[in-house]
């Protein structure tokens, strides 16, 4: 392996069209949909190779068009999109040169990444890939405490640095084939990970990290032949991230380090499971709880990428396709609030998130009140205030804490320098009712 390149010496990309975006596509596909029982169940429950090796000649992909998932995400309100290449159980969804593990020698027949590239970029989304750096298929990966096989433990013959090649070969190839915006690599597991799992005595002996996939080495490949790219943080290698992915969290706060805010995106799923997967979970979110994590994820300058997991043949279930539909009529209406928004430094209102956007106040109503919505002291005038969805103007007057004094069941309780934002007693029927507020300094 060549010398890794100093940290100095990474020129980082621009994330402006990211933070922007706010909204993507994650894709979860591949021979896992077969099952219906999601994507880590070869690893869950220790399925031999030969019983696992019986998808590929079942995988027909005959229902996939990509065109129609693209508009399907683009009416949604997704701005990117992200497909897995590959996952850990190493089977490939493009026409690599370096296995014959592939969607191209299935009844599929077809290279599914690249009709899924021109599709997105067509319907003016931007692209990226997602491509796993565990690899339980390959000969040459050693067997670990996350690997079907662990209970073989580790057997001779595998060499790391063999299947290190193949990673950075197939890496080589996505980038140069695809130019992607952004390459979403997982998953790192290196032994002193806190997996929960009782370290190297554990389920998770054998752990990899930077060494194993030569993370310094990939990162500085990316940046070399796409310096656009924008690379995540699961190489263990956090001189090469340009964001950070928390897996279905809600954070308190925007993450910084070193006392800088750091740039972010939550991944999500429907139904807590990222391949397809209706045997196992029936515990969906609805379009109302998921629309509540953009605006959260938003309100603390953060993205969402919403996962999808297609059936087999290459469809989104009818479910998913109902939430994202019922997305795009929200997101269409609410777009200002949330396409390059981000917090805001105003404390929110009970209930409530808050989002800015080019000096307007956008205020999320996630508990609607009961008339009126107190505005805590912003230290400024609200000039005029609008439901986002209709454009409807909204009576809003200054709590004056005298007059308050003498009419303490006329109005609600508030402190003094606030503002009361009358609202109907009905609630809009839309999934978040927004207000954007007007704002001038006080005089």
């Amino acid at each position: 392996m060549t010398a890794s390149p100093a940290p100095s010496e990474l020129v980082r990309p621009d994330t402006r069209w990211f933070t922007d975006a706010r909204f993507g596509l994650f894709v979860h596909w591949g021979l896992y949909s077969i099952t219906g029982r999601g994507e880590w169940w070869k690893q869950i429950n220790e399925i031999s190779d030969e019983e696992y090796d019986r998808y590929p000649e079942h995988f027909r992909a005959d229902l996939y068009d990509p065109a129609e998932w693209a508009v399907i995400a683009r009416k949604a309100g997704m701005r990117y999109a992200v497909l897995t290449t590959k996952h850990h159980d190493g089977f490939c969804l493009w026409d690599s040169e370096f296995t014959d593990y592939k969607a191209t020698n299935t009844p599929a027949g077809r290279d599914l990444v690249e009709e899924f590239v021109t599709a997105f970029r067509a319907e003016g989304l931007r692209v990226g890939l997602y491509h796993s750096v565990i690899d339980w298929h390959h000969p040459h990966f050693p067997i670990d405490g996350v690997h079907p096989h662990r209970a073989q433990g580790d057997l001779p013959g595998r060499d790391i640095a063999v299947y290190r090649t193949y990673l950075h070969n197939q890496v080589r190839e996505l980038i140069t084939r695809f130019n992607p915006d952004t390459f979403w690599f997982d998953l790192s597991y290196p032994e002193s990970f806190d997996h929960g799992g009782g370290g190297s005595t554990g389920p998770w002996w054998g752990g990899k990290g930077r060494d194993a996939w030569g993370s310094a080495e990939l990162v500085a490949m990316v940046r070399e032949l796409s310096p656009h790219t924008l690379i995540n943080d699961r190489l263990d290698y956090p001189e090469g991230t340009d964001y950070i992915t928390p897996e279905e969290l809600t954070l308190h706060e925007q993450p910084t380090e070193d006392g800088r805010p750091v740039v972010w995106e939550t991944c999500r799923t429907l139904n807590g499971i990222w391949g397809y997967g209706p045997r196992l979970f029936s515990d969906w979110f609805d379009a109302n709880s998921v629309a509540g994590l953009l605006v959260d994820a938003v309100s603390k300058n953060g993205n969402l990428l919403l996962n999808v997991g297609p059936t087999a043949r290459g469809e989104f279930d009818q479910r998913s396709t109902d939430i994202l539909h019922a997305l795009g009529e929200w997101t269409r209406r609410h777009g200002d609030a949330i396409y390059g928004a981000g917090a805001s430094a105003l404390p929110a209102p009970h209930g409530c998130k808050l989002t800015e956007r080019d000096g307007r106040v956008y205020v999320h109503v996630l508990a609607w009140p009961s008339s009126a919505l107190v505005l805590p002291d912003f230290g400024a005038t609200v000039k005029f205030a609008s439901f986002v969805h209709d454009g409807a103007e909204l009576r809003v007057e200054r709590m004056d804490y005298a007059e308050q004094l003498h009419s303490p069941h006329q109005r609600p309780q508030a402190p003094e320098g606030a503002f009361i934002v009358h609202l109907p007693r009905e609630r809009p029927d839309v999934l978040v009712p927004v207000i954007e507020l007007d704002l001038e300094p006080r005089r």
